[in-house]
């Protein structure tokens, strides 16, 4: 009898690997062969950050479309000893760089800060992963930089999603050579299933393994990018990648009924925002409200952060980002400001307290990994929109970011994801543009129980805090927390973006709440660990809307 319900779990798809249990590793990404990399540093004798760092370099060859070397990066640390770290390889405008330079001929070209030459600030990636691994890593940077090597000059088969988005972006990909020898094959795009050889990369990856981040930031790449950025109307230099560092920046912390958050400060908007809405959501027993009234809820609470997003949010090196907006009281105060029966105009952003001097110090993919000796990690990269800049920089492999167009180009523009920003997200030298990514360690009892993040652009934020509150409010496992059905507001445009997997009923409940729909079949890629602090077990699970794989021993 055993047998046959467990074959009948098989054949309904009820018993999946991702909600297999680990005593020991696990780990959560969005391609089997990156969460194979992390297993294997693992089995080397490295810990959490090693096989994080190991899977993020892998994925930057086999998912080189969403994130690589080429962008940048958040580590959220919460080590054995209990030290936590956030370390910002978020990319930096070149010195060159100035609020006006997308305005030609007093005209906006927002089609710049996307494509070409002066869509990229510099690389942090790299200099984030040797910090980290410096601090907190047991393996070598070459211990998890050469297994990579070798599955890009020996190919992989392509899935679908990556398919699907070189499909999309063949046309300017084919403007730039490089790039063209790459992804396209007799000028079309290679498709799902065929391999994709990366030999200039592999050996790129090498030469780091063997001579270290100095020949990425001070030597070799630095000078090949000024070369062809002389060449092609690009503004950054190899002075540009010498003075790039990635910082320790100080964690937000918050809580949730009961739990303690540890979460990315600015210039993330993500980890302030995350806490932010869960402030806000206390003061609603959302566990007991039904579908509609709970998307109604969470939607009036994400317009509000998402109003005191667009103004005050930026990089804290250059713009005053109010600790306030993530302060009990102020939340407060916003959750009065919804009403349970119909939708709020949120006209813009709110004063949060103490908003003149208490402030901060100065596409994506995500990642997470846990191991028994108390090592936890958050590991969001990217290179913002698929393929970033288009450009990869000849005889290196390396794809660059466009991660210029996550400044508002212009105050009040919208970038590539309808976001509006002010003069805090404003382009300047030397100046880290705002993100959405929120890699966030959870505690209980002082213990890590809870990591997560996802990728998506301003989804982001959204998703880590649905998954959050299935996990917590509703007392579900990452697998099932994963399946749930997602919504998304981000204030401007006022639209809510939401999966049909609610059902019709559902979503007219929420349309004559007054909310505009914008129902889609599926969006986002979150990944998630949850420890049992009873049984000892770690619970590791990937997005069920994307290909991935949860592992661990």
């Amino acid at each position: 009898m055993k047998i046959f319900a467990t074959l009948l779990l098989i054949v309904t798809g009820l018993l999946r690997a991702e909600d297999a249990a680990y005593p020991k590793q696990a780990i959560a990404t969005v391609h089997p062969l990156a969460t194979q990399a992390g297993m294997d540093a693992f089995a080397k004798g490295g810990n959490a950050i090693d096989a994080a760092i190991a899977a993020g370099l892998t994925l930057g060859v086999v998912d080189g479309h969403n994130s690589g070397i080429g962008g940048g990066c958040f580590f959220v640390i919460r080590a054995a000893d209990g030290t936590v770290t956030c370390i910002d390889g978020r990319e930096m405008a070149p010195a060159k760089a100035h609020r006006d330079m997308y305005v030609i001929n007093g005209k906006l070209d927002d089609e710049a800060s996307k494509t070409g030459a002066l869509a990229s600030g510099v690389p942090g990636y790299l200099k984030a992963c040797a910090a980290a691994q410096t601090k907190h890593g047991k393996l070598k940077l070459a211990d998890v930089l050469l297994p990579a090597a070798d599955i890009a000059e020996k190919g992989f088969p392509i899935d679908e999603p990556y398919a699907r988005k070189l499909a999309a972006t063949a046309a300017k990909l084919a403007k730039f050579p490089a790039s063209a020898g790459i992804f396209l094959k007799d000028g079309k795009p290679i498709e799902k299933g065929q391999p994709l050889v990366q030999t200039d990369l592999a050996a790129t990856y090498r030469a780091v393994a063997k001579n270290g981040i100095e020949w990425f930031y001070e030597g070799e790449f630095a000078q090949k990018t000024e070369e062809w950025m002389k060449a092609n109307g690009g503004i950054t230099t190899a002075a540009d990648y010498a003075a790039y560092k990635a910082p320790e920046r100080e964690a937000i912390r918050s809580k949730y009924r009961g739990y303690d958050l540890i979460t990315m400060p600015p210039p993330s908007s993500g980890g302030v925002h995350v806490a932010q809405i869960l402030n806000i959501l206390e003061h609603f027993p959302i566990r007991h409200f039904r579908a509609s009234s709970r998307v109604h809820v969470l939607t009036e609470a994400m317009k509000l952060a998402f109003a005191d997003r667009a103004h005050w949010l930026g990089d804290p090196d250059f713009a005053k980002v109010p600790r306030g907006l993530v302060d009990p009281a102020y939340a407060a105060e916003l959750a009065k400001k919804i009403d349970l029966d119909h939708v709020t105009t949120v006209s813009g952003h709110g004063m949060p307290p103490h908003w003149e001097g208490d402030i901060f110090g100065k596409h994506t993919t995500f990642l997470c990994t846990a191991d028994a000796e108390g090592n936890w990690v958050a590991l969001n990269q990217t290179i913002n929109t698929a393929f970033g800049s288009k450009v990869v920089i000849p005889g290196t492999g390396v794809l660059l970011n466009d991660e210029m167009d996550d400044f508002a180009v212009q105050p009040g523009i919208p970038n590539a994801f309808k976001l509006v920003g002010a003069e805090a997200n404003a382009v300047a030298p030397g100046k880290r543009p705002l993100s959405s990514m929120s890699p966030t360690i959870v505690l209980k009892d002082g213990q890590p129980v809870i990591v997560t993040g996802a990728a998506g652009g301003p989804t982001i934020i959204t998703q880590a805090l649905l998954l959050l509150t299935h996990i917590i409010d509703d007392g579900q496992l990452p697998a099932a927390a994963l399946a749930e059905p997602r919504f998304h507001h981000q204030w401007n445009p006022d639209e809510l973006k939401i999966e049909k997997a609610f059902g019709e009923e559902t979503l007219q409940r929420v349309e004559k709440l007054g909310h505009k729909l914008a129902p889609t079949a599926s969006f986002g890629a979150c990944q998630a660990i949850y420890f049992d602090q009873a049984k000892k077990l770690f619970f590791p699970a990937h997005d069920p809307r994307v290909p991935g794989k949860a592992g661990g021993r």
